[in-house]
């Protein structure tokens, strides 16, 4: 009988799944996103904290507050993606394409593609200011910046979108309740969306169940064990806020139709120090904020109303701010010292020996299967 030849050698397959693991590997270490806030007078130098954070860390995401040079340089050859803002009080200026042809020359083109710019913010939480000039320009500033990088066919890499504060929303006490506020809502919120469709962007939002939480939802706030909270129309279970505040804003963006917009969560984190008054602010209670929020975030379970689902995320803030004004726990969510040393351990440093078990206990699940695929397909290959 004469002896076929296999269609598919079994070092080809074992090549291929090798491969596949190294890949699988490298996604799964680097997932999370952070802000890199710089109103400080201790801070390292920037190329120093690329260097960090590309090294010894499995943040892959920043998020810069302007354009600064400086900033952007540090970056090249990180592989890190890099997201950076067009400050409110320029919005009004770059609705006009010639001043955001010049913008995206100063800001964008001597950087790329070496530093791995992917997103521009206009502004920030722009309709929590109130101010009406800002906010009748903010979907024009948008679109116009669009046009300008369309015009140097960078517009597929880079994405023009704005963050928002949870105050667009109308207080509801059901996350499928929940609304934009009138007047936003037709006027700037669903323009806007339709924007973010046409040129597949996401909507943006920073959720803070710190800002939100009180003494008996503490544990519901920080991801904790909690007898959660049933919406009454879904009845569905919430058992964190971050899902409740997510679902909201998905029911506002459902009402107008666009519940098939991404949403990216621009900022959220949780203060290592406050006010002698407040509650639950220690690195205790960060450290179980922000190390739950990651797990959550990444783990694909999504939440009620968006299940299956991974949320690209950036956290609140890479250092603490000393300059910052305001309350006290405004200068303290960093969550590395100025020595770039973790002010609490939440596994997101590469050699961190729970998150090198997570990740080597996914890559056993993945050999075991494509072994079992190889083995089922055994038989068929040297047919």
């Amino acid at each position: 009988m004469e002896k076929k030849t296999p269609l598919i050698s079994l070092d080809s397959i074992l090549h291929a799944t090798l491969l596949l693991l190294a890949l699988v590997f490298i996604q799964e270490v680097q997932g999370i996103g952070v802000n890199y806030g710089t109103i400080a007078d201790n801070l390292p130098p920037p190329a120093e904290v690329a260097k960090f954070l590309s090294k010894s860390t499995i943040i892959n995401r920043v998020r810069l507050f302007d354009a600064n040079p400086e900033l952007l340089r540090a970056f090249k050859d990180t592989r890190i993606e890099v997201t950076i803002t067009v400050p409110n009080n320029q919005i009004p200026r770059v609705t006009n394409l010639t001043v955001a042809r010049e913008w995206v020359q100063t800001n964008v083109q001597p950087f790329i593609p070496s530093t791995k710019l992917v997103r521009i913010l206009v502004g920030n939480e722009v309709l929590s200011t109130a101010n009406k000039l800002l906010i009748s320009n903010l979907v024009p500033a948008m679109q116009t910046l669009h046009v300008a990088l369309v015009e140097l066919s960078i517009d597929s890499h880079i994405k023009v979108t704005t963050p928002h504060s949870l105050g667009i929303l109308v207080n509801s006490t059901t996350p499928s309740g929940a609304r934009f506020r009138q007047g936003y809502d037709t006027h700037v919120i669903k323009p806007m969306l339709s924007f973010l469709r046409d040129s597949n962007s996401p909507f943006m939002v920073n959720p803070y169940p710190f800002f939100g939480f009180s003494v008996d939802t503490l544990d519901y706030a920080l991801f904790l064990p909690n007898s959660g909270m049933v919406d009454d129309v879904t009845q569905l279970r919430y058992t964190n806020m971050l899902d409740a505040q997510l679902d909201s804003v998905y029911s506002a963006m459902k009402v107008l139709g666009f519940e098939d917009v991404e949403i990216v969560i621009g900022e959220t984190g949780w203060p290592t120090k406050g006010d002698p008054a407040q509650i639950g602010v220690d690195p205790m209670s960060a450290s179980e904020y922000n190390g739950n929020l990651i797990r959550h975030v990444t783990s694909g379970v999504g939440t009620p109303l968006m299940p299956n689902r991974t949320f690209e995320t950036y956290i609140f803030a890479l250092f603490d701010e000393n300059l910052k004004p305001g309350p006290t726990c405004e200068r303290n969510f960093g969550l590395f010292w100025p020595n770039m040393t973790p002010v609490y351990d939440i596994q997101i440093m590469r050699n961190t020996a729970i998150g090198v078990a997570h990740y080597r206990h996914k890559s056993r699940l993945i050999i075991m299967v494509i072994l079992s695929f190889i083995g089922s397909w055994r038989g068929l290959i040297f047919l």
